[in-house]
């Protein structure tokens, strides 16, 4: 027989537990925005160093594109040398070709995020970046709604978003680019969008490009294709995944100024 619990235990046990994470993380030295590959890998190599990472994201599960492939097939793609992460996180993979590796979404995508929450990583689904905070010509954190308030008509409600501070931001929206794309229309950058598909180069070019876009942001992933006008890659996880790694790197080496 199971313990007897009722609703109004398990109401607070989540009313709480939530509570005491973003009370907690309410302030952070790295808030990612976006969870799939280049995000939840960031976030895992981050807390793995003892950082305090909050992972903001807008939909309601975890891994973006990672889970499903291209054109919905389960299937991914990575190109060596990305395949050694596989190897790392104990997901069986196989060569298609030469420097070509294929394994199953839903194992590799479950296995990152399992081993970004063990390291230390916290997460806020349903959750989409409204503004970003500035401080003294950087980026000093994000300021955050539920998605679900995005849905309300304008006339009906105005729900007041919160901030979170941090000492970093990575941008790791993919394509969207959000918190690029929000310092574009305050005038702080100017964001050429990115370019057609052509794998070979976008993917060296996404990881030579990761870093610090503006002071207090570092983009990975598919924003960076969107910050400097790169070829967009196409269905192969590699060049996220290493991004993502690379983007950890440089965010613990300017944690180190704080």
């Amino acid at each position: 027989m199971f313990q007897p619990v009722g609703e109004k235990e398990i109401t607070r046990a989540i009313a709480s537990e939530f509570l005491a994470t973003l009370n907690s993380f309410a302030e952070s030295d790295v808030v990612v925005v976006g969870a799939g590959p280049a995000g939840v890998m960031a976030a895992r190599e981050l807390a793995a160093k003892k950082a305090r990472v909050l992972v903001i994201e807008r939909n309601n599960y975890l891994g973006g594109g990672f889970w499903i492939g291209g054109f919905l097939f389960n299937p991914v793609t990575i190109r060596a040398p990305a395949h050694e992460v596989l190897r790392e996180l104990g997901v069986p993979f196989k060569e298609s070709v030469r420097g070509l590796y294929v394994t199953d979404g839903p194992h590799a995508c479950s296995k990152l995020i399992a081993a970004a929450c063990d390291a230390g990583a916290k997460f806020l689904n349903m959750t989409f970046i409204e503004d970003v905070v500035l401080r003294e010509g950087r980026v000093a954190g994000v300021v955050v709604n539920w998605t679900p308030v995005t849905t309300l008509p304008r006339e009906l409600t105005c729900v007041d978003p919160i901030g979170l501070e941090s000492k970093l931001v990575i941008d790791a929206t993919g394509h969207e680019a959000a918190v690029v794309r929000l310092l574009e229309k305050r005038g702080l950058l100017k964001v050429p969008g990115y370019g057609a598909m052509w794998v070979e180069r976008s993917e060296d070019l996404v990881v030579e490009h990761t870093g610090e876009l503006y002071p207090g942001l570092i983009v990975a992933g598919m924003a960076v294709t969107t910050a400097y006008g790169l070829p967009r890659m196409g269905p192969t996880f590699g060049a996220m995944i290493l991004s993502g790694r690379k983007a950890a790197e440089i965010a613990m080496q300017k944690l180190k100024g704080f």
